[in-house]
């Protein structure tokens, strides 16, 4: 029996502050985190014996670049790091060994990812080299290099032992004791059988459910907070209390040797061959070699989750399954094929986009969960558990954790057991396919349509999917798609693939329907966007609290605003219309639906008071209206033919909302637009999209006016030449409005809102990073050529100050065009504040934006590229 750990005849307490379930290497993280931040009065509850789960059996591969820079400083930077500090605390080895990586290119597209990693890498602060076939091979001396064109180096790369890691975070655990003399306990042979909420209904109608205790097979344990660390069993530990924890668990597949003839090196760096699927690491003197294969296997296919008693537990082996790794990898390094090798083949869980899940869930408050790692729980281990930590003690996260959010998801949606199967299947392979720009995932579709997807479809539309619901990205009118000259021409609806990091083969297309925008008028089905609903007395305070803007405003006004943190963050990016005195629409993004949702929700039980005038309810309504935005210079005229409203501009002003007839229905339009052209966002009762639908399609006709469906990527190019923002990509819970160029949403003197007080402080003393609009400054002609899609570096006279957050191709413009923001972190001077990003320190540098193939000149502007004054849709 370990010494920190409390025996299986131990009583557990009546009560603890917080509950973690499960004690594998995410749960002890998260209960080191806690215990450093001053929360011991926790307990540790492990159906079976710490690390029994997924953690015993992981491969142990420490990477430290990741898709942002948030998520590279904590899991990367922070991840290695933390192993460091565990080993020093403990004086126990976490196996941790900073021995480099490798990562192979063996075609043209590879290297051009790898490319963009390494850049990318810079641009966070990690070291990253391309080297050749040729010192990648006295870097892994077991390589076959004859179809290597490149690799890319990752000196700060690392792997550990998970089980050894997990048993040191339970050691430095049990070492912090708060001032009342508790100390985290852990307990094994604790199985969960129940989580136990309070339901407060209140006399005004706003429900709320929150953590009461949790039951387990040795008693009760009344908590403020449980955190569902469960791993493979966090689904089934989730609805114990109506919280959904979309993942699904897939079989995972690695091959160890016996000690080589001449052993291997113990700091052999890891190799990886994402062409052939594979990686590798030093395995005490041998090499094991594991991968993600293109198509995974499912695991406990058929049962609602893994057995009680799955611990210290294997699958069976498959070597049909593993025949394509184990191909590539006699390919790759020969010396296997005189090698003993043993299968492993142990399940891991996996998400719906392949990033893990972490956070307070939306249904139940003190509910936290931090699972589904997708195979890198170890290499995640030490930014998770400090990130949720911090996140539980001061009641919301400090980070831009956007990416991994269980916001993100909603139970509705993605907890399907059929779809999360599907989905798991393909999300494993996605570790070392291509990261293409705009590629989609495939399984799991459709499941949320529009009423017009049908229509869609027989128009030739290409399908993106985006919160399950379908969304045109762009019609292939032009037959442009490979495959169109075939027999495949018919092929509904068209598919994306292939892909290129060039312009791509639907470029043409987009552009014709982008221009049309511009010149004429334009369609989008924008059904999708989330509309909520706020009703009853307490409405407007509630909004006038939670947003920037004052939204005190006439019946009918439609007002853009922010809702932003204590700190000023942007929480949220919307439009809100009065519809009446007591009652809001709210139109946020697609994927904010369930996020924004339980942001509003959570606030107005912090709003309600006993008064019957603090009253406020809200509801999603985003099924009951399609809409359909017209956007472009003839849209008037032509709306005017479809209708017998008086829509001119005096009598229908932008910014507000109309009931108006098309056809034989009535509608609301919203005269505002996120193109940067007249237009007119139509909202329409589900049932009669059609029928509008067909009634605009025929006024076209009958008028002359052209009119062209368009789709998603025309929106895209339309709204960054216009510089507008999109919420998780330009604008985030770490950017203020301030920052982002929005302060003239902001009303300073309004009551108080939550954030006015570190925004005020912020308009008094400057900003010190500021988003800027980016244009290319010469057209790249050469049709092979990369363009930007967001990431890339920008450099101010040579010195890093930013990447791109957005990018395009503008068609407008001829220029590549997106969004980044300026920072002066490296210009402050030791002991010195840090300069102020204002219109004079923007103008003042010379821009380059640097691209897989070396760095581009651009101009960078706070005013918008396109129709900067706004008179094209203020008319």
């Amino acid at each position: 029996v370990i010494s920190y750990l409390s025996s299986s005849t131990d009583s557990l307490p009546s009560h603890a502050r917080v509950c973690i379930i499960g004690g594998g290497i995410i749960g002890c993280s998260v209960a080191y985190h806690l215990a450093k931040l001053g929360w011991t009065d926790v307990v540790v509850l492990e159906r079976g014996r710490l690390s029994c789960g997924t953690t015993w059996h992981a491969a142990g591969l420490i990477g430290q670049l990741r898709d942002t820079e948030t998520e590279t400083k904590l899991s990367g930077v922070y991840g290695t790091q933390f192993l460091q500090q565990l080993e020093r605390e403990t004086d126990q080895s976490t196996g941790y060994k900073a021995c480099g990586s490798l990562t192979l290119a063996t075609c043209p597209d590879r290297l051009t990812q790898l490319k963009i990693r390494a850049n990318k890498a810079r641009a966070f602060g990690i070291d990253s080299e391309i080297i050749s076939p040729r010192e990648a091979r006295e870097k892994f001396p077991y390589l076959y290099i004859d179809d290597v064109t490149a690799a890319l180096w990752l000196p700060g790369d690392g792997t550990a032992i998970s089980s050894d890691i997990t048993q040191a975070l339970a050691k430095a655990t049990k070492a912090h004791t708060d001032a009342s003399g508790n100390r985290v306990r852990f307990y094994e042979q604790c199985n969960v059988t129940n989580v136990h909420i309070h339901s407060n209904e209140c006399s005004k109608g706003h429900s709320s459910a929150r953590v009461k205790s949790i039951e387990t097979n040795r008693g009760t344990v009344n908590c403020e907070v449980v955190v569902n660390c469960g791993g493979l069993w966090a689904r089934q530990i989730g609805a114990l209390c109506g919280v959904s924890v979309p993942l699904a668990s897939a079989e995972h597949f690695y091959v160890y040797t016996k000690p080589l003839p001449d052993p291997v090196d113990s700091m052999l760096p890891i190799l990886r061959d994402p062409d052939r699927y594979i990686y590798y690491r030093e395995w005490s003197g041998g090499l094991l070699m594991g991968g993600f294969e293109p198509v995974a296997k499912p695991a406990f296919s058929g049962k609602q989750g893994p057995p009680s008693d799955f611990e210290f537990a294997l699958l069976p082996e498959d070597w049909d399954h593993f025949e394509i790794l184990m191909n590539g990898a006699l390919h790759r390094t020969p010396v296997l094929g005189d090698a003993q090798v043993k299968m492993i083949n142990g399940p891991e869980s996996f998400t719906p986009d392949n990033q893990y899940i972490l956070g307070e869930s939306p249904e139940v408050k003190g509910f936290y969960v931090a699972a589904g790692f997708n195979s890198s729980g170890i290499a995640s281990s030490g930014g998770a558990g400090k990130a949720l930590a911090e996140w539980i003690v001061n009641d919301g996260p400090t980070l831009d954790l956007w990416a991994v959010d269980i916001r993100r998801f909603t139970g509705k949606v993605h907890n399907n057991s059929s779809f999360l199967s599907s989905r798991v299947s393909e999300t494993l392979g996605l570790h070392y396919q291509i990261t293409w720009p705009k590629r989609e995932l495939q399984s799991g579709r459709p499941f949320r349509i529009s009423p017009l997807y049908n229509v869609h479809k027989q128009n030739r539309a290409c399908f993106g999917s985006k919160f399950g619901w379908e969304r045109a990205n762009f019609y292939d009118s032009l037959d442009l798609h490979p495959n169109a000259q075939t027999h495949d021409v018919h092929i509904s609806p068209v598919p994306m693939e292939p892909y290129s990091y060039g312009r791509q083969w639907w470029f043409e297309n987009v552009g014709q329907e982008h221009n049309a925008c511009r010149s004429s008028v334009a369609l989008f089905d924008t059904t999708s966007f989330c509309k909520l609903l706020l009703q009853g007395p307490g409405a407007l305070s509630a909004l006038q609290s939670l947003c920037v803007s004052n939204m005190d405003v006439p019946v009918n006004k439609i007002v853009y605003t922010s809702m932003c943190n204590e700190n000023g963050g942007i929480e949220s990016d919307l439009t809100v219309c009065r519809l009446s005195s007591d009652e809001f629409l709210i139109t946020t993004s697609t994927a904010q639906a369930c996020r924004d949702s339980h942001w509003i929700r959570s606030h107005l039980s912090n709003h309600h008071t006993d008064t019957l005038n603090s009253f406020a309810i809200l509801t999603d309504v985003t099924s009951s209206e399609a809409v359909l935005s017209m956007m472009g210079p003839l849209s008037r005229d032509l709306l005017s033919v479809a209708t017998s409203a008086d829509i001119s501009h005096e009598s229908f002003p932008f910014g507000f909302s109309r009931i108006i007839d098309i056809g034989l229905v009535n509608v609301r339009a919203h005269r505002i637009s996120y193109m940067g052209e007249l237009g007119y966002e139509i909202y329409i009762p589900t049932e009669s999209a059609i029928s509008v639908y067909k009634s605009l399609h025929e006024a076209s006709k009958n008028s002359g006016i052209p009119l062209r469906d368009a789709g998603y990527f025309a929106i895209d190019s339309l709204r960054l030449e216009k510089g507008y923002r999109a919420w998780g990509h330009d604008i985030t819970p770490s950017d203020t409005p301030l920052e982002a160029g929005l302060g003239f949403a902001i009303d300073f003197t309004k009551d108080n809102f939550l954030g006015k007080s570190a925004l005020s402080v912020q308009k008094s003393t400057g900003v010190t990073r500021r988003l800027v609009s980016v244009v290319f400054e010469a057209e790249n002609e050469e049709r092979k050529q990369p363009f930007p899609y967001g990431g890339e570096p920008l450099f101010r006279d040579g010195v890093l100050v930013g990447h791109l957050t957005s990018a395009s191709y503008g068609y407008t413009l001829r220029r590549a065009v997106g969004l980044a923001y300026i920072s002066s972190k490296r210009y402050q001077k030791l002991n010195d504040k840090q300069p102020i990003v204002d219109s004079k320190f923007i103008k003042s540098g010379n821009y380059e934006v640097h691209l897989c193939d070396g760095r581009y000149k651009v101009n960078v502007m706070l005013q918008s590229p396109y129709d900067p004054s706004g008179s094209r849709m203020n008319c």
